[in-house]
């Protein structure tokens, strides 16, 4: 790539230091920010090799100055990156997609503290837990707060002189219970206080030294035979038994960590934080980075721990990770687990993540179905790494059981639907026998003669039920016709479901749950419904005229049932009754056995 003097000479005074680095354009705005181990060596990548990504290469190109920031430390530049992208939004960086304001649980900062959730954060010494995703977690734990202590509701100014003053009288919420008076000084202060220290450690997940001060102290008013105190501190312990049942997943001495779950698609990253306080779950979060360039994995997740970090206000000292980031996070201990009680945690937000991406897929997808599609396709370009973006494609199935009336099917999806109207079968004209390469090659040959002949679009992209040797026999197809540069084939197999391309004995293997995999399937299956069914209606018009025909008692259903396992009626005509029996019932082979038998005799 040939480089302008200017940006020739800032990458060759580069140094070979941690830093951040910050392209230009020619109004000298910033196009785009990154941070590196080695500035000298990451900025001279984007200048010595041809990127495959175009967005890539349009950021390059638009490239006009440098400049750069050297810090000392490579966790420096991975926090400066972060300011600077939330400062400056260059047009080429990852942007988050959040615009949400999520609920937190506040302690008032007042006189006998409320406990409430809000949207809104205010600086007034309130001290604040979350965010959480989930509405329903937040009430979840306010009903558990409200079980165990007989909190204040109302927005009294509990003030020593309001009290003093007798302003205030008893409501409702004393009466049944809910509240006991602070405002008559029903209720001393410190006692009160007292609660919420045990709140804060409710919220942050501390519900294990809870628990074990609420069983001592039922034990000691049992020995002191205050049984009914002793009765409302155990209904307390089995409220907090009952909460923990739902929310402990593992060892509760797994504590102070955090957990990234990972999942992508051709535009987006999708992570999910679950935040661990002795062995619970007590914080959950997802958000979506949009690419902007070809980011890679491992930067995308450094980014995404930064920001979760900070919007969680968390300093956890251990991550589990689903795979290594090259930037170390400062302070923290890293894990990447292939077993054990933190597995089943990286699983679990795994699995959150992947949720979370179907659920924005499908929200597009109602949204704006064309936009959802053309990603789809553009993803299955990617994986496949076609020339082509595969808005047209075909798949080819052949139907023949043992030769008999050997048939084919194309199905046609475009805009990855299916186009039902495009649909065709084909009988097998040229081959005698059951040889299912030669039936590919007639049947692909001649939907493409035709095609040609007609003067109509050819499909980017040709789909073959089959492994090696049905992609062979449908290539040379195409050879014959010398379009093989103008349509991407690939055949797929369907005992590992492996990606065959043509001249290549090495199969890929898409992630099971791939979006390009599942499209692949779908039209594949598709491709097999409808030649199957072409293949049945086909046997069963030649049934018609079957012998069996004539048994008094003897069926459409159950004749293709037999033809289908024996071929044809001189093979059922040897069978002994017991065989026949086997295939359809005792009662109708012997109504066959003795037709053909005493036809004999």
């Amino acid at each position: 790539m040939k480089l302008e003097n200017s940006i020739q000479y800032n990458v060759n005074t580069l140094p070979q230091s941690p830093g951040i680095y910050k392209y230009l354009d020619r109004s000298g705005k910033v196009i785009y920010v990154g941070k590196a181990k080695n500035l000298k060596k990451r900025v001279s990548s984007y200048f010595i090799k041809n990127h495959t990504s175009y967005k890539t290469n349009l950021l390059v190109k638009n490239i006009h100055s440098i400049e750069y920031i050297v810090v000392d430390t490579e966790n420096d530049a991975l926090l400066l990156e972060n300011i600077l992208i939330k400062q400056l939004q260059p047009k080429y960086n990852v942007m988050l997609k959040d615009d949400k304001t999520y609920p937190w649980l506040c302690i008032k900062n007042e006189r006998f503290p409320r406990v409430f959730y809000t949207r809104n954060k205010i600086n007034d010494g309130s001290e604040y837990f979350g965010p959480f995703t989930s509405v329903y977690m937040i009430k979840t734990l306010l009903s558990l707060i409200r079980q165990l202590y007989p909190l204040r509701t109302c927005s009294l100014n509990l003030s020593i002189d309001n009290i003093k003053s007798g302003k205030y009288k008893v409501c409702l919420e004393y009466h049944i219970g809910n509240c006991l008076a602070p405002c008559e000084a029903k209720l001393e202060e410190e006692k009160y206080n007292l609660w919420i220290s045990d709140i804060r450690k409710i919220f942050n997940g501390d519900l294990h030294l809870i628990h074990k001060y609420l069983i001592e102290l039922m034990k000691i008013n049992a020995k002191e035979l205050k049984f009914e105190e002793a009765s409302k501190i155990k209904a307390k312990i089995d409220i907090i038994e009952n909460y923990r049942s739902k929310s402990t997943i593992v060892d509760t001495n797994i504590s102070e960590t955090e957990v990234y779950g990972f999942a992508k698609d051709i535009n987006s990253v999708f992570i999910n934080y679950l935040r661990i306080q002795n062995g619970s779950v007590t914080g959950a979060h997802s958000i979506e980075l949009k690419k902007k360039i070809d980011e890679s994995d491992e930067d995308m997740l450094s980014y995404a721990i930064f920001e979760l970090r900070e919007l969680m206000k968390s300093s956890a000292k251990y991550l589990i990770l689903p795979f290594k980031i090259e930037y170390h996070i400062i302070n923290t201990k890293t894990v990447y687990p292939k077993q054990g009680d933190k597995f089943k945690l990286l699983e679990l937000a795994q699995r959150n993540a992947y949720f979370f991406m179907l659920e924005k897929h499908k929200q597009i997808e109602q949204k704006n179905p064309e936009n959802h599609a053309k990603r789809k396709l553009e993803t299955l370009k990617k994986d496949l790494n076609l020339s082509y973006l595969p808005e047209h494609i075909e798949c080819f199935d052949n139907s023949n059981i043992q030769g008999t009336n050997p048939v084919a099917a194309c199905v046609v999806f475009k805009m990855a639907r299916a186009s039902k109207s495009d649909y065709r079968h084909y009988n097998i004209k040229t081959v005698t026998g059951p040889d299912d390469f030669a039936s590919m090659t007639e049947v692909v040959y001649r939907r493409y003669r035709r095609l040609i002949d007609e003067n109509e679009n050819l499909p980017q992209l040709i789909i073959i039920d089959g492994g090696k040797g049905q992609l062979s026999a449908a290539e040379k197809a195409l050879k014959q016709l010398n379009i093989c540069d103008k349509i991407s084939i690939i055949g797929i197999a369907k005992r590992l479901e492996e990606i065959y391309f043509p001249g290549d004995n090495v199969p890929l293997y898409l992630d099971k749950n791939s979006e390009s995999l599942k499209l692949i399937q779908q039209i594949r299956d598709e491709a097999h419904r409808f030649g199957i069914k072409f293949h049945r209606d086909k046997r069963s018009s030649g049934f018609t005229e079957s012998e069996l025909n004539m048994i008094k008692g003897i069926g459409g259903k159950t004749i293709e049932e037999l033809i289908t396992r024996y071929k044809s009626v001189s093979n059922i005509k040897k069978l002994s009754l017991e065989d026949i029996s086997k295939t359809v019932g005792n009662s109708k082979a012997k109504l066959i056995f003795d037709y053909f038998h005493k036809k004999k005799g």
